[in-house]
């Protein structure tokens, strides 16, 4: 595995390769993002891997100062998997002039997570586009935890021609049906045991909260026995009514953000 700190030598590296896969990461790595990496080198040539803490896209000073980093234990796990190239930008090289607040995404960018993280999207999709610049890659490879993220970055692509291919992966949970999330590294144990709790009862009761979303109501009441802290939004989407262009097809999910302690998760099933 190459570990290249500067974007001109991987552009050189690079340069002649068709069939490139993505995989951009903030690090603290984890078994949802070894599945993206899997992906990727089992269909594509060559697999680039990014470590890149984006700044830009945190509401929040001490959100951005705790997010968990570990370097080594990253590349470790990077090299066993045999991955080609690690890129690990420095702040000045993926932002040499400032991030671009002129970046028109879609307005679903306001909904679910937009509405408490505002600029968050843009600031995403900013990092992404800079990303698919200097790698140009047939296939990005990204999570369907973070769908509003997902749908987003679909939509831009799709949007201003860019011919990178949007690969989306399941989302990887633990036994307890906990979705994997390198901010779970920031839980204890009790926690832990909360959130999968959240799951399951969301999941058993999903069929009555698509029915009727008054009850929604007594769920919440629910989760806030459960041990939970505070919850931005429960909502249940159509996610094939989300962006245009719409499918007949109806897909519901429910869309979560809430708190443990002071860590904020999100999830969709």
């Amino acid at each position: 595995m190459k570990i290249i700190l500067n974007k001109n030598k991987l552009i050189k590296l690079i340069k002649n390769e068709k069939n490139l896969g993505f995989v951009p990461t903030m690090g603290a790595l984890h078994r949802g993002h070894v599945s993206l990496i899997k992906r990727s080198i089992s269909q594509c040539n060559k697999t680039v891997v990014s470590i890149f803490i984006n700044k830009s896209q945190f509401n929040n000073k001490s959100d951005y100062t705790k997010y968990p980093r570990n370097l080594n234990r990253d590349i470790n796990k990077l090299k066993k998997m045999s991955v080609d190239y690690l890129y690990i930008p420095t702040q000045k090289q993926i932002y040499p002039y400032g991030v671009n607040k002129s970046i028109k995404i879609n307005s679903f960018e306001k909904k679910l997570c937009g509405k408490f993280r505002p600029g968050h999207f843009k600031a995403v999709v900013d990092v992404i586009d800079r990303f698919i610049d200097i790698i140009r890659p047939k296939n990005i490879y990204l999570g369907e935890k973070d769908m509003q993220q997902l749908k987003i970055i679909e939509h831009y692509i799709k949007k201003n021609n860019i011919k990178t291919k949007i690969i989306p992966c399941k989302t990887i949970r633990e036994k307890n049906g906990l979705a994997l999330s390198s901010r779970n590294f920031l839980l204890s144990i009790k926690e832990k045991e909360i959130a999968s709790k959240i799951y399951k009862l969301l999941i058993k009761e999903k069929n009555k909260l698509i029915e009727n979303r008054k009850y929604l109501k007594k769920i919440k009441k629910k989760m806030f026995i459960l041990g939970i802290n505070k919850i931005d939004y429960i909502e249940i989407l159509d996610i094939n009514k989300i962006i245009e262009p719409y499918k007949k097809i109806k897909r519901y999910k429910i869309f979560i953000a809430y708190y443990l302690g002071q860590t904020r998760l999100i999830d969709n099933f």
